[in-house]
């Protein structure tokens, strides 16, 4: 009989101890993506981890007891907090020209926005094995989007074509014209001439 009394109490307080390990969570990650933000992962330390989110360290490895799980965590947080564009709205412009540019604004918009975070994760995940993650799900993304940009064109000229494309819809490409001071539709301009000469054959 005492059992059956306290088996609400026992439920509720399960039910709370399992709020307040997703609120630790959820404050460890939060305090991972601003550092990662700032200072990038391979600058952010444990240590400061713990302190950012007002825990000890031990209750950060309790969570994430390794790299890999503390990025997948902060990768998921913030892509729900920035989501890339949305690319299957383009499919319905039939001008190649007008698809591609549309395209490039959207990006190079995306990317100004998410420059610090974009800059710092690229950057370590290229000495990082657990952020390579990164890098792939980058790269076949980025595989996607040029075969959706490139449908419609001729065939001549494809790979050179498709070269370009791929080269303007990166990251990185749109950084350097940004920090050589282009705004974002002198970039697309000229990223669309690009990709436009080298279909030529």
């Amino acid at each position: 009989m005492s059992a059956e009394n306290s088996s609400p109490s026992r439920k509720y307080e399960k039910r709370r101890r399992a709020e307040q390990e997703g609120e630790t969570r959820r404050r460890i990650t939060e305090a991972a993506v601003e550092l990662h933000g700032t200072v990038g992962p391979a600058r952010t330390t444990v240590s400061a981890l713990a302190k950012a989110a007002g825990v000890q360290r031990a209750t950060v490895y309790r969570h994430f007891p390794d790299e890999a799980a503390l990025f997948k965590a902060c990768s998921a947080h913030w892509l729900a907090a920035n989501p890339p564009p949305d690319a299957s709205a383009w499919a319905e412009i039939e001008d190649s020209d007008d698809r591609l540019r549309t395209a490039l604004s959207t990006f190079y918009a995306y990317y100004r926005r998410g420059e610090r975070m974009m800059s710092n994760v690229r950057r370590d995940a290229e000495t990082m094995p657990s952020l390579h993650f990164v890098l792939e799900r980058n790269a076949a993304a980025l595989d996607g989007l040029v075969e959706l940009l490139d449908a419609g064109r001729p065939a001549a000229g494809l790979e050179l074509r498709r070269g370009a494309i791929a080269l303007a819809a990166d990251f990185s490409t749109w950084r350097l014209l940004a920090h050589r001071g282009l705004d974002d539709e002198q970039a697309v301009e000229v990223m669309a001439r690009a990709v436009a000469c080298a279909g030529r054959t």
